[in-house]
C-alpha cells in the first residue's frame, strides 16, 4: 500500500543511480484509468463510454442510411443534402462532448501525503513517566463563504479538509471540487472542470432526439402525400422510421429531464449533490448569486488549470510505516469508514450524540469536537483494545507499554497486570 514498484517502461528513470523516479500516473491512489501516459483520465467504469457511444452511432446511422438519404431527392435546390450533413456533424459534435467530459480532470483536490497540522492536542495518561500525545482533528471546520457559514468535512482517504462544494466520490476514489455526481453514461466524475461540457452534452444530445424524430416524421408525411395513403399506412413503409420515432421518443424523456433539471440546478446554483442532500429550497443558498450572475459562472468563466500534473516526474515512495505510527502517536481520523465516502446520492448523517442537525453538514460541530469518532475496527468488534497486527508493531518499535484509544477500565486492567507482573520479576 505504502510501496510502489516502479513499471518497466521508458517513463521509468533513475536519478542518482540510488533513488528510482516515475510519472505521477503510475503512482496515482485512485481508481482512474489513464490514456496516452498520463494525458488523458477516465474513470473506472469507462466501458460503459463504448455503450453510450453506440447508443448515439448506431440511430444515427440508421437514420442516415434509411431515412435522410431517401429524402435527398424530396426537396429542391439541394436541401435534402443538408438533412444528412447537418445529422453527421451533430453526432460528431455529440460524440466529441462525450469524449471531452469523459477524458479529462473534472476537478480532483490532490491528496495530502499526511493528515494536517494537528490544532488540538490532548495529554495522553502517563505510563512509566512518559507521556503520549494522542492527536484528535477536528472532524469539520468553519469556513465563510458570501457571508454565510459553511462547514467543510475532513477527509480520511485524501487526508485534508475538502474545500467547499467538494466531495469525494467512492468510485473514482478522489476529492472532486464543485462535485455534481458519478455519471455512469460517461464515465467520470461530473464536477468543476467538466460540468460545462456534460450539460452541453446532454443538452445536444436532446436536439439530436428531436431533430431525428421530426425528419422521421417529415419522410413519414411525404409518403403519405405521395401515395396518398394513411399515416398507418406510410409508418408501414417505413419501418426504420417507426423504430427510430420510438427510441428517439424515449430518449428524449431522458437526456431532456436532465437538459431540464440541470437548467434549473445552473440558474439556482447549485448541484447535484447539494439539491439531493442540502435542499436549499428551505434554507439558504450560500452559492446562489442571481440567475444571470449564475449563468456565466458555469458558462463564461474560464475553467480553471488542472491542479495535478499527471505526467509529473516524482520519487518512488520507500516502504515503510504508516506516518502515524513512526510519530509515536495515533490520529483518531486516519482509518477511513464507509461513512466518509460520499457519492452523488443523499446519505445519512450521524449526529454524534448531540440530536442537533447543522443547517448545512447535518451535524453538530461541537459534539464532534467533544467525542472523536470511533475507527471503523472499533465499530466493528465493540472493543476498545489495539488490534493484534498494531499491538505486534508497536512492540517492535519498543512501544509496547503505549495505550492509545483504550477505555479506562481496559487501561485500569493493564496497568495493574503489569504492576503484579513487576512484583513477580522483583521477587
Amino acid at each position: 500500500m505504502y510501496g510502489v514498484h516502479p513499471p518497466k517502461n521508458s517513463d521509468t528513470a533513475v536519478s542518482g543511480g540510488t533513488a528510482d523516479v516515475i510519472r505521477t500516473y503510475q503512482t496515482w491512489k485512485g481508481s482512474n484509468v489513464f490514456f496516452l501516459r498520463g494525458r488523458f483520465i477516465f474513470g473506472p467504469d469507462i466501458q460503459s463510454i463504448f455503450l453510450s457511444i453506440f447508443l448515439i452511432v448506431a440511430p444515427a446511422v440508421v437514420f442516415c442510411v434509411f431515412v435522410a438519404r431517401k429524402l435527398l431527392d424530396k426537396f429542391s435546390h439541394h436541401l435534402g443534402v443538408w438533412i444528412m450533413v447537418i445529422a453527421i456533424v451533430f453526432t460528431i459534435y455529440v460524440i466529441t462532448l462525450l469524449l471531452v467530459t469523459s477524458a479529462r480532470d473534472p476537478g480532483i483536490v490532490p491528496r495530502n501525503t499526511r493528515p494536517p497540522e494537528p490544532e488540538v492536542m490532548d495529554q495522553g495518561i502517563e505510563i512509566d513517566s512518559v507521556q503520549t500525545p494522542q492527536l484528535r482533528l477536528p472532524r469539520f471546520k468553519e469556513v465563510n463563504v458570501n457571508g454565510l457559514t459553511v462547514k467543510v468535512k475532513y477527509c480520511d482517504t485524501c487526508m485534508l479538509y475538502r474545500p467547499p462544494r467538494c466531495s469525494h466520490c467512492s468510485i473514482c476514489d478522489n476529492c472532486v471540487d464543485r462535485f455534481d455526481h458519478h455519471c455512469p453514461w460517461v464515465g467520470q466524475c461530473i464536477g468543476l472542470r467538466n460540468y460545462r461540457f456534460y450539460f452541453m452534452f446532454v443538452s445536444s444530445a436532446t436536439l439530436l432526439c428531436v431533430y431525428i424524430f421530426a425528419f422521421c416524421w417529415v419522410y413519414v408525411i411525404k409518403i403519405k402525400n405521395s401515395e396518398d395513403t394513411s399515416i398507418w399506412g406510410a409508418l408501414i413503409k417505413t419501418p426504420a422510421s417507426i423504430v427510430l420515432i420510438i427510441y428517439s421518443f424515449i430518449c428524449v424523456w431522458f437526456v431532456g429531464g436532465l437538459t431540464v433539471f440541470h437548467l434549473y440546478l445552473i440558474s439556482t446554483n447549485q448541484s447535484t449533490y447539494e439539491n439531493f442532500r442540502y435542499r436549499y429550497d428551505r434554507t439558504e443558498n450560500p452559492y446562489n448569486r442571481g440567475i444571470l450572475e449564475n449563468f456565466k459562472e458555469v458558462f463564461w468563466r474560464s475553467i480553471p488549470p488542472s491542479k495535478n500534473d499527471f505526467r509529473a516526474v516524482v520519487e518512488r515512495e520507500a516502504e515503510s510505516l504508516p506516518w502515524a505510527l513512526r510519530d509515536g502517536f495515533v490520529n483518531s481520523n486516519v482509518e477511513k469508514t464507509p461513512s466518509d465516502v460520499e457519492m452523488g446520492d443523499r446519505k445519512a448523517t450521524g449526529n454524534y450524540g448531540s440530536g442537533q442537525v447543522d443547517k448545512y453538514d447535518q451535524t453538530s460541530h461541537d459534539d464532534l469536537r467533544a467525542h472523536p469518532r470511533m475507527s471503523s475496527w472499533e465499530q466493528r468488534s465493540g472493543s476498545w483494545e489495539l488490534p493484534s497486527d498494531v499491538a505486534s508493531v508497536a512492540s517492535g518499535l519498543g512501544d509496547s507499554n503505549r495505550i492509545v484509544g483504550g477505555s479506562s477500565d481496559s487501561l485500569g486492567g493493564q496497568l495493574r497486570g503489569q504492576s503484579r507482573q513487576r512484583e513477580v520479576n522483583l521477587w
